[in-house]
């Protein structure tokens, strides 16, 4: 069996490397970033790919889909534990997804299952999953950072009028944002945008990026 390593630190990859050699026969391939990895994917048809997302340059969920419409198998292996991370990748092709805090026996019946075809998600990051299914479900990707902010303080039952002396803005200014992130996320009523500020779990980032963008 083929096994593609796609993550920018080689020591990550010599022990996954050594751990899958050992563990499984597996013969090991690997690739420290996005074009690396999809080239050498396409031309040896390693039977998994187990895949960082956070790579420099265009990322894993860049690669993630195109590995995917190759018909190959892809398990995600990332620092994030948040659910919204686990969210995306699936929606991508992935095949299953687990942290990089599971233990090595997890890891290996992750590896096992998404070889086999089954969709495997770490325990606990399935559990949140479920927990905030109709969150999830939210192109979350669209939000800037200010509509995360602006989120946020609705989740806190803060009114317009105080997330706009908060954020140093006017009161229409957070209106109009409110009713842009209610288009975004396909709700018509504020209760509604207020009840998913709520569900969003404290600490979430947005489609694993930093964005600086203001209103």
């Amino acid at each position: 069996m083929k096994i593609l390593l796609v993550d920018d630190h080689t020591v990550v990859r010599a022990g996954l490397g050594q751990l899958l050699s050992t563990a499984l026969g597996a013969t090991i391939l690997e690739a420290a970033d996005t074009p690396t990895a999809h080239d050498l994917a396409l031309r040896t048809r390693p039977d998994l790919v187990v895949l960082d997302l956070g790579l420099p340059g265009a990322g894993g969920l860049w690669l993630l889909p195109r590995l995917h419409d190759a018909g190959l198998r892809v398990l995600v292996l990332s620092m994030h534990a948040d659910p919204i991370y686990a969210r995306r990748a699936l929606d991508a092709g992935a095949t299953g997804y687990v942290s990089k805090t599971i233990g090595p026996d997890d890891l290996l019946d992750a590896i096992r299952q998404a070889m086999d075809g089954q969709c495997y998600v770490e325990s606990g990051i399935a559990s949140m999953l479920s927990e905030h299914r109709d969150v999830l479900g939210r192109d979350f990707g669209r939000l800037t950072a200010r509509d995360l902010d602006i989120m946020r303080f609705l989740g806190e039952g803060r009114s317009l009028s105080d997330i706009a002396a908060t954020l140093g803005v006017s009161y229409k200014t957070v209106a109009n944002t409110a009713g842009m992130i209610k288009t975004k996320l396909g709700v018509a009523r504020t209760a509604d945008l207020v009840r998913l500020a709520i569900a969003m779990p404290v600490g979430w980032t947005i489609g694993g990026r930093e964005n600086r963008e203001t209103v």
